[in-house]
């Protein structure tokens, strides 16, 4: 199996914001904000083939579905589809896509299944021939979201994933589509029903999976938040979400599982380590993936 990095449409974003009780002077380390206090964030998803005999992309990004209004609100910087033109210079079009994974359905990791804006036209779904896996609780959540995040969510967009026929709401850490290939983790602290999609790494210890990578999605958006005190103002539950990360990344590390990072600008993989106090960092970090072999 090969595994790429697929850079969807970027956006900036409030460095207050993604950073939550963090001080500037303390986050301006990690990311350097401009004028307007924003910073540069990757919509980054990963594509994996052959997997469970099938070519999974994992998310979507935010996409080009906007109007131009509305872009410039949320920070996105491309016009056009960014993420379909990734995938036509790694070797791929639209309907080559057999499973789509979303690890939930905020506009910046789903707004990429939708065709780029055109005025008067409605939203449309881009990959044809796709199986979409979502979270059961989190789809519910996007039909009826709460005040706190409704303003995340696509409102077209879990009917038109229902109206392919192809929809399948994952309740536990299996899917039908993919089987034992990929693992799910669940997480509620930034949105109910956060689905962590790990592909099932190709070595066993004392029955475990190890070796594998696991697309991070908001539970760690990029390396600074691998720190577990730092959150995002975005999270719905933020104590929660640290101790969901904490033990999420003490397992990782156990089972040497990379991590797959979506919105960090300049690294897509990376392994977990601690250092001698005890806090989570990275080391061994890649910044894109083409067509790159799962190892151990």
């Amino acid at each position: 199996m090969k595994l790429w990095s697929v850079l969807g449409n970027s956006q900036k974003l409030d460095g207050g914001a993604m950073f939550g009780n963090a001080p500037r002077a303390l986050w301006e380390r990690w990311a350097t904000p401009d004028d307007a206090n924003r910073i540069d964030l990757a919509c980054r998803a990963l594509l994996a083939t052959p997997l469970a005999g099938k070519t999974v992309l994992f998310e979507a990004g935010i996409g080009a579905f906007f109007e131009p209004r509305m872009r410039e609100r949320f920070g996105v910087v491309e016009p056009h589809h960014v993420l379909l033109d990734s995938l036509a210079d790694a070797g791929f079009s639209p309907s080559d896509i057999d499973v789509v994974v979303l690890s939930h359905l905020h506009f910046d990791h789903a707004g990429g299944l939708l065709r780029a804006w055109q005025d008067g036209e409605p939203p449309q779904l881009v990959f044809p021939n796709a199986t979409y896996v979502v979270g059961r609780e989190h789809f519910d959540r996007a039909r009826e979201p709460h005040p706190r995040d409704r303003a995340s969510f696509i409102p077209e967009l879990p009917e038109l994933l229902a109206d392919t026929g192809r929809l399948e709401l994952v309740e536990g850490e299996y899917s039908r589509t993919l089987g034992d290939a990929v693992r799910f983790h669940f997480s509620d602290g930034h949105t109910p029903g956060l689905m962590l999609a790990e592909i099932v790494g190709p070595e066993r210890v004392d029955g475990e999976a190890h070796g594998g990578v696991v697309f991070c999605a908001d539970l760690i958006p990029g390396r600074p938040w691998v720190h577990v005190p730092i959150t995002m103002g975005y999270d719905r539950n933020a104590e929660l979400l640290i101790d969901e990360k904490k033990a999420f990344l003490a397992d990782k590390l156990a089972r040497n599982v990379h991590l797959f990072f979506t919105h960090d600008p300049e690294c897509a993989l990376a392994q977990v380590a601690r250092d001698d106090k005890g806090r989570f960092h990275t080391v061994h970090e890649v910044a894109s993936l083409q067509a790159r072999m799962l190892r151990a």
